[in-house]
């Protein structure tokens, strides 16, 4: 599609072109329900049918493409309504681009068309970010000085979007924080025709915290392993759950320095202004003062939280290793804080458990 009489900024279809998508529509909406909860999950590209549970997340696991099917028919038949893919390489190459990103063999394209095949009703949804992809573990294209190339980031990253919107994913969720790219995602987007059909969620407020501890922890072994053979015998096989964190530096430059509340206001209205469908905030309890400040500032958007490692492995470990909390209280006094704080869509490792007592 070659100059369209209007701006991807116009688009509102592509906000509600799914059922569950409908759903999020309601703004003022005051219940926690099965079509509110997104189901995060890591889709390798190992061969076969493989299950590698996470030493750090408790409860969760690294699946294989294969071992799909068997292991999600329990949770749809459940009611589970949507899923937010992230893709981790064991095979693939990496390199500074992060182009395996998007070829055919990528393990989140490959997951898009099984849960697009097996389970229709499924609302699927791709966290786009290149840091699982690059050899150097950042979120962008890097320079030879060691600074992020915004424009080339953000050209990769519309690149990767058209991509995964191809094999069929319904939302895209960059997580990248580079600036502009959601403009450049939903240009790209409606420049291949997809413009209504997909949605785009963006990691609007996603500050540089401690919370995602469990992920760089378990990272932190996997290297000590690497470095000293009889440490596993003491660790365990344990790694970075998205096998993604940076080489060198860290994420401050580009992720919210903590305190940051009008950064925060900031980043979420211009991706608004760029035609973000959905907004977020993450990490979810430590932020609850920025959803209300996001919810007063931009009632009519969706709001999403996320509910992070950090904040799932205290609940799971406070309940379950040290038994000071009862587990069901504190899961839903957490969600039904943040869905007093604004939010109504809770991206959370709980939602397996939620679909039960849902259920109930």
């Amino acid at each position: 599609m070659s100059n369209p009489p209007f701006s991807a900024t116009s688009l509102l279809h592509s906000g509600y072109h799914h059922p569950v998508l409908r759903s999020w529509q309601n703004t003022e909406g005051r219940s926690i329900t099965k079509s509110s909860l997104i189901y995060p999950i890591f889709v390798t590209d190992v061969e076969g049918d493989v299950i590698e549970p996470i030493s750090t997340l408790p409860g969760i696991s690294r699946y294989s493409v294969g071992a799909l099917k068997e292991e999600f028919k329990p949770l749809v038949k459940k009611g589970l309504k949507t899923v937010l893919i992230f893709g981790v390489l064991k095979n693939l190459q990496k390199d500074a681009t992060g182009s395996s990103a998007d070829s055919e063999n990528s393990p989140v394209i490959q997951a898009v068309k099984l849960f697009r095949r097996e389970f229709p009703e499924v609302l699927v949804a791709c966290d786009l970010c290149l840091c699982a992809y690059t050899d150097h573990g950042h979120c962008g294209v890097v320079q030879a000085d060691g600074v992020l190339d915004n424009l080339a980031s953000i050209k990769r990253l519309a690149q990767v979007s058209v991509s995964y919107a191809q094999a069929g994913c319904q939302v895209i969720a960059p997580s990248d924080m580079m600036d502009g790219r959601i403009g450049a995602i939903k240009a790209s987007l409606l420049e291949h025709g997809l413009g209504n059909r997909v949605a785009v969620m963006s990691y609007s407020a996603k500050f540089a915290s401690a919370f995602y501890g469990p992920f760089r922890f378990a990272n932190i072994i996997s290297i000590l392993i690497s470095l000293d053979a009889n440490r596993k015998s003491l660790f365990g096989d344990v790694r970075d759950a998205a096998c993604s964190a940076p080489s060198l530096g860290d994420r401050k430059c580009y992720q919210l320095p903590p305190q940051s509340r009008g950064l925060a206001r900031r980043a979420t209205a211009r991706d608004i202004a760029e035609g973000a469908d959905f907004i977020m905030v993450k990490p979810g309890y430590p932020y609850l003062d920025i959803v209300r400040d996001l919810k007063e500032a931009f009632p009519d958007y969706p709001m999403a939280i996320y509910q992070v490692s950090g904040e799932y492995a205290m609940i799971w470990h406070a309940a379950n290793t040290h038994n000071v909390i009862d587990l069901k209280s504190a899961v839903m006094e957490g969600l039904e804080g943040a869905l007093r704080a604004g939010a109504n869509i809770f991206i959370t490792y709980f939602t397996p458990y939620l679909l039960d007592i849902l259920e109930k």
